[in-house]
């Protein structure tokens, strides 16, 4: 085979390559656009004020929105980031500094482990270890269930975040005469906060989009409630609920409450790129 011969075969299998890439680029791509395209031509007429801003209303009258269900999600979501962005971060910095012994190396097996456990069955444990004992559901309780599925994403990406960092930044606060344990937080975790607080976003922004897990441990409320040992509402459940019923108007609404998550996921997602790209150019 010549030179020329070799090029053609070359360039033929590049463009091939390249076009069955394509193929299954849009393979994945049609049916994410047809998704996104049903929620918001299904919902997006129901955006208005008080569907932010109202209760529920009863069954057959008109209106109403998903207020409760709005403050719900963000105070679960919030119990949730009190419990778990502390706990992942701190075992992914454990992990990264200390996770060579047989401790480290089962507390990574078991983040391991619990990062592909199904919500469902973190939802059934949630029920076990809080909603029992307290004999009623509870946003305490969701907000652990949503904490233990953050908590497995943030450990490991926090482990890779912090062993990235230069060794001689370690080295150099060390040699100064600064203690371990202020180098990990002063040092270290800051040089990788940019990247921390991404893994952060991504974490809530799952835990925002769960539904199984609160079904066992916050059900619902038809109200406002701010008390966080009562049964709260959440806008996954309320999508739940409206979606199974066999109202019109609820289907609507559900269609409605999934593009407001849609967009709040989506916002999330979008931060967390922006702050890696930030990351990234203030590397080079």
């Amino acid at each position: 085979m010549n030179l020329h011969s070799s090029f053609t075969y070359r360039k033929v299998v590049d463009r091939g390559m390249a076009l069955v890439c394509a193929l299954f680029f849009a393979l994945a791509f049609i049916p994410l656009l047809s998704v996104l395209w049903l929620v918001i031509s299904k919902g997006a007429a129901g955006l208005s004020w008080s569907f932010f801003t109202q209760l529920p209303k009863p069954v057959g009258e008109v209106g109403g929105g998903v207020g409760n269900a709005l403050l719900g999600t963000l105070f679960m979501v919030g119990l949730a980031c009190l419990i778990g962005l502390p706990l992942g971060v701190g075992a992914g910095v454990f992990l990264a500094e200390k996770g060579d012994g047989t401790v480290g190396r089962s507390v990574r097996f078991m983040a391991e482990v619990l990062s592909g456990v199904p919500s469902i069955v973190v939802g059934i444990v949630a029920y076990a270890l809080v909603v029992i004992p307290m004999g009623h559901f509870s946003a305490i309780a969701g907000g652990v269930a949503l904490a233990i599925l953050m908590i497995p994403t943030l450990a490991r990406a926090t482990e890779e975040l912090v062993r990235v960092v230069p060794a001689s930044l370690r080295e150099a606060s060390l040699a100064l005469g600064v203690a371990n344990w202020r180098t990990s937080i002063r040092v270290v975790i800051r040089t990788a906060m940019s990247g921390i607080v991404t893994a952060c976003l991504l974490a809530v922004a799952r835990a925002a989009g769960e539904t199984a897990p609160l079904l066992f441990t916050a059900l619902n409320n038809q109200y406002w409630n701010t008390d966080p040992r009562q049964p709260t509402a959440s806008l996954t459940v309320a999508i739940f609920n409206y979606a199974i019923s066999p109202y019109d108007d609820w289907h609507a609404k559900a269609w409605t409450a999934a593009l407001v998550l849609l967009i709040v996921v989506g916002l999330l997602n979008i931060a967390s790129r922006v702050l890696t790209r930030s990351r990234l150019k203030g590397a080079r």
